[in-house]
Formats: structure tokens, sequence, C-alpha cells
């Protein structure tokens, strides 16, 4: 309350308006105190543990697994609530309870013999878990978690003292019951999700939700739904919610990377939009390829050898009708320098070669069936007819718009949580380390106003009136963040999509990365960005995905002597023989933080039956001395705000500047 001995008469007059105002909600002296008091308690509390993933990459099984015992935290509370007094195995069969109950319980009373004494024993140890996870949050707050079914008697078992022995055995009492009426099973349930609950005050997604894995759309539903969740958008993510938009150019480089990696079942079955216009059309134009360079990835005995033609025939013919297309954007737009892009007119049909840069290369492939040498860049009656088909499938699926959304409410470029800057991407810098000056739709940004900018126009791109000139335009942008050399998502010089495809010389291949991928690595780099984002660099930190830490090369995830951590999770399979682990996650929670690797995760049911979790280790720990308080928090700065408000409202009710109603 020091605070309150600086409020002046004067002071209150400035905020009469607002004060009359907030008078209406703490109408008396007594209202307004107890509030402030509340308030004050809630400041000294244990921050809430915040879960850093990125990268997931539509890999559900992993994603929610890691959701589900939060990064290791619970099997860390598990281990030091019961220490030695329980065997490992028993820890273990905890664990992937709390993770799985539902599968959990069906084999535990396939095998166990005495199983009213397992619930009581397991009903007893859930509880104390509960307890534990629940311990750094208001008794408000716990309740609005707390399952409607089970309310009441969850917060009395939580709120258990064991000081009397009246209350033991009321305690007990109320466990038997919940055994005797064969509420046990949905009792369990219960209290394992709401310890996963629990476990995670905020999650923070840095990019790349879609792309290569088979579950996007899984992935979505959880996210949409989720009590406290925030986006980062990646560069796969700005591709779908460009596709979304309608973006005929995106609307391609989804379907080819979807093709690619044959993950269909996203785009046909959950979001239900009709590939049979394009099936039909590559089957008809490409009926005697071969599509060799085609052929999908991660496959292996996974399909029909027709499916598998198939596939790689649509792929094909999306990738042609994606050049086109983009071709289309690269005209309209001189401004985005991208005319080292338009490669289809480099071609000697005559002599099977391509020209990039005054280089001749070697194709590997010359049949090119919808492709007029004369006018490389026109779409045929045929593919005309399939962008228009395809098109009104995206922008119509009723399913995909709804996930959209989702990205759009909870996402952005970029966040600022609790000191921490979040961003899936990179910054635009120069090679002398400074921010660079990027024109962008005819005005000059760099930095965090370049960020901003570009924010703005990813949300008039969906959300600008449909068929405008306007709205075309953003979603021609859209395709740049995709792609662009001066995307904060992409990073590179190019995109050699093509050149990966069609020229064996692996020289081409190259995409030079930005400029900031190889200066996040200093210290005095990522100060200068922290500090450009308004951060205090001391007590800041990036936290970044995007790029896979190649461990198996012996780089490390932290950067910049601990002031950037790079959390690329590595969920996609594609990717791990690359970095050799499932990637990394990061949790911070009242103590510090903790960056955490993971080994790759197998299946769902192997970790139900044999209950083998991730197998994770700890990388890096930053604790401090002292435990961090929700006053140190954003959330506390707004709550000490409010405090601060309510002390000049006591204020003019103690000095009778306005009346107690």
């Amino acid at each position: 309350m020091n605070a309150y001995n600086s409020i002046t008469p004067e002071t209150i007059q400035e905020d009469m308006r607002y004060l009359q105002l907030l008078s209406h909600s703490f109408p008396t002296i007594a209202d307004a105190s107890t509030e402030i008091i509340n308030l004050e308690a809630i400041l000294n509390l244990p921050k809430g543990t915040e879960h850093f993933l990125a990268d997931l990459h539509g890999e559900y099984e992993a994603f929610q697994h890691v959701l589900r015992n939060a990064s290791g935290a619970i099997k860390r509370k598990v281990n030091e609530i019961f220490g030695n007094t329980l065997r490992e195995n028993e820890k273990k069969e905890l664990c992937t309870l709390i993770y799985y109950p539902e599968q959990k319980l069906d084999l535990v009373k396939a095998v166990e013999t005495d199983l009213d004494d397992w619930y009581v024993i397991t009903l007893n140890q859930l509880v104390r878990v509960c307890q534990n996870v629940s311990s750094k949050y208001t008794r408000s707050k716990v309740r609005k978690a707390l399952p409607k079914e089970f309310a009441y008697i969850l917060e009395e078992l939580l709120h258990e003292d064991n000081v009397s022995r009246d209350k033991e055995m009321y305690y007990n009492e109320i466990i038997s019951t919940i055994i005797d009426l064969d509420q046990a099973d949905r009792f369990i349930t219960a209290l394992c999700h709401l310890i996963q609950r629990l476990a995670i005050d905020t999650l923070h997604v840095i990019g790349d939700i879609y792309d290569r894995g088979p579950n996007a759309a899984a992935i979505m539903d959880i996210l949409e739904h989720y009590h406290s969740v925030d986006i980062q958008w990646g560069n796969h993510d700005i591709a779908w919610m460009g596709a979304a938009a309608g973006c005929q150019a995106l609307i391609c480089n989804v379907l080819r990377i979807q093709t690619r990696y044959a993950n269909l079942d996203t785009i046909e079955e959950d979001y239900g939009i009709n590939l049979i216009p394009l099936a039909t059309f590559a089957m008809d134009c490409y009926a005697d390829d071969p599509c060799t360079q085609f052929a999908p990835k991660g496959t292996e005995g996974a399909l029909s050898d027709k499916d598998f033609q198939l596939i790689a025939k649509m792929h094909k013919a999306i990738s042609i009708l994606q050049w086109k297309m983009e071709a289309q954007i690269i005209k309209r737009h001189p401004e985005f320098h991208m005319e080292n892009r338009l490669l289809l007119d480099k071609i000697d049909f005559e002599k099977g070669t391509i020209n990039i840069e005054g280089v001749e290369y070697e194709m590997n492939d010359m049949n090119f069936p919808t492709v007029d040498p004369k006018d490389p860049y026109a779409l045929t009656e045929e593919e005309q007819e399939v962008m228009d088909k395809v098109k009104s499938s995206f922008v119509n699926s009723e399913k995909l718009q709804e996930h959209i959304r989702v990205l759009y409410s909870k996402g952005a470029m970029y966040n600022i949580f609790n000191s921490n800057l979040l961003f899936h991407g990179g910054i635009p810098m120069n090679d002398d380390g400074t921010l660079k000056t990027v024109t962008f739709r005819g005005k000059k940004y760099k930095g965090k106003d370049y960020l901003d900018a570009v924010e703005r126009t990813a949300r008039e791109a969906y959300f600008n009136k449909p068929h405008s000139e306007a709205k075309r335009q953003c979603m021609d942008i859209m395709w740049y963040l995709w792609c662009g050399e001066d995307s904060p998502l992409f990073g590179k010089k190019k995109m050699t999509t093509f050149e990966r495809y069609f020229i064996d010389d692996k020289t081409t291949h190259k995409e030079v990365s930005n400029p900031y991928y190889t200066l996040r690595n200093e210290e005095s780099i990522c100060r200068y960005v922290l500090e450009s984002f308004g951060l205090d660099p001391d007590t800041s930190h990036i936290v970044n995905g995007h790029v896979p830490v190649k461990v198996v090369k012996g780089e490390s995830p932290i950067k910049a002597n601990g002031k950037l951590f790079v959390i690329d999770g590595g969920f996609a399979k594609a990717y791990q023989k690359v970095t050799g682990i499932a990637g990394y996650t990061l949790i911070y929670n009242s103590h510090g933080m903790v960056l955490v690797s993971h080994e790759p995760f197998v299946s769902t049911e192997v970790a139900i039956a044999e209950e083998k979790d991730i197998l994770s280790s700890t990388v890096a720990l930053q604790y401090t001395q002292d435990r961090i308080r929700v006053r140190d928090t954003d959330i506390g700065k707004k709550l000490q705000e409010s405090i601060d408000e309510l002390e000049k409202l006591l204020y003019a009710y103690q000095n009778g500047i306005i009346k107690e109603q």
C-alpha cells in the first residue's frame, strides 16, 4: 500500500470518470478493500508454468503426448512427491495413467486381482499429485478448471489437511463412496485430465503446425479448445492461411507438399477438399510418365503400387501448376525482385537443358505436356478447370476455415510474453548486424515495425472484401511471405524447389539464409534485437523455431550465451535423420527455464502398453535464486494496475470524494 500514501485529491480528479465507473463494480469500502487484498495475495503466488513447442508439422501423436506429459514436468512432480516411497515401475504406472487414463484403466482392470484396493491407493496418489500442481493457483482459478460432474468432491479433496482425525475419516469416506458407487473410473479420468490441465498454465506454439505430418487438423482441434494458448505463425502456417483465403499459388504449394509426403487424408478426410479433379487430370496428362522425381516420400510399404503411382502423378501435376501460378504473382509484383524464380521459360526443350543465371544445367525430366515453349506460363483449359475447382474446395471447406480463424484469433507474427520474445523465423538483418530496412507496400520498415506491417497484411489477406483488388494484393504478399527473400518467416535468398526436382547438380539446390541465422549466435546481436522490441536484454530471451537443430553435427539449441533458445520441435519424422533427435521443448516455471530434448516418439499404443514415455533429458537450466512470483509477470503488472486503481477508489470513498452506494 506504499502507493496509497502518494494519492492526492488532485490525482483522484484526473481519473474521476473512470473511478465513478469502477465504483459500480465495487460499491463500498469493504468491496474495494477485499478485492485489493485478493489481488495482493495473487501477486505473491508462484508464476504459472509456460510450455513452449515449435514446428509440430502435423505430428499429432507426438504432440499430444508431449502435451499430456508437459515435457516431463508431470514425471518430475511424481518423483518429487513420492521419491523413494514408490518403486520406479510404480511411478511409471502412475505417470502413464495420468497421461492416458482411459486406455490405462482398461489394461489395469484386465490384470488387477484386487481392484478396490488399487482404486483406493491410486485415488490417494492422484489427489496428492493434483494438490501439488494446483498449489500455485488461487482456489477460484482451480475451481474454474474442475470438471462440473465432480467439482464439489474434487474441491474438498484438493484442500484436504489431515490435521483433524474427523476430517481424515471424511476424506476416506468420500473415496470409499466413489468406489462403492462404481464411479472410480470416471473420477480417476477426471483427476488425470485435471492434472494435465493444471500442469501447464500457458502453451506457446512457435509456428508450423502444418506440413508433412498426417494430422494437423487434430492438432488444431486441440488448440482451438485449449485453455490458454498463443501461436506465432510459421511459414507453413502462412501458406495454409493464404490457401484458405484463396491464393492459388499457395493452394498449389500446400497440395504439392501434401502429395510429396502422401498426406492426403488431411486434405480429403479432415477438410473435405475434393481432389478428384486433380487426380483425373494427372492420370490423363501423365499416363505414361513414371514421375520418378515426384515419388512420395516416407511411404515405404504404406501405399499400394497403384496409389503410389497416382500420388506421384498428382504431385507432378500440381508442381507444374504451382510454378505457373507463382509466375503470375512475380509478373504482377516487380518490387518482389523474384524474376530469378521464372524458370519454365529458361528450359531448352530441344537440348534438354535449363539456363540458370548464365549457367546451363542438364534436366533429369523433360516431360512437360502442359507447357507451351512459346508461352510456358499459360494455363491449359484443363489446368484452369482444375485450379478453379480446387480453389472452390479450399475456400468453401467449413472445417478448414474454422481452423484458419483459430490461427488468426490466437496467432500473430510474434509475441512478447513475460519479457520473452517469441517468433518462428527471423528478423531481416544486414551483414553488419543492423536491422535491414525493407520496402513493404511502398513504405520502409525494419525490425518490430516490419513484423507489425506484415501481420496487418496477413489479416487483410483473409478478412478483406472477397474478390477485391485489395484482397488479391494481400494474398500475393502472403505468397511472398512463404518464399520471399525478406520474409521474416522464410529468411533465405530463394526457394530452390524447381532445382531440387529437375536438376541433379546439387550446387543449384543451395538456399542461402538471411544473416540473422548466423548473427543470432552472438550475444550482442540478441541483446540488440531484444532492445529493438522494447525488452530488457538482461532479463529477456528470444525463443525461435523454424530451423532444425543438427545435434548429430554438434549444434546446440542454446545460442548467444543463453540469450536465445532454438526449439524446432523436430516432431516431423522427415527431420529426425538430420537432427538425430525429436527436437526440443522449453518449460518456464517459477524456478526458471528448463530446456528439454526428446527422443523420437514411437506410438501411443507403445507408450501405454509398455509404459514408455518419450525419453527426455534436461539440456539446460536457468534457475533463479528467488522464486518467480505472479507480480514479476505480465499478468502481475496488469493486476498491479488494478490494485493502483482500486486504491484510488478506496481513497475517494474514505475522503468523501465518491459516495458509497
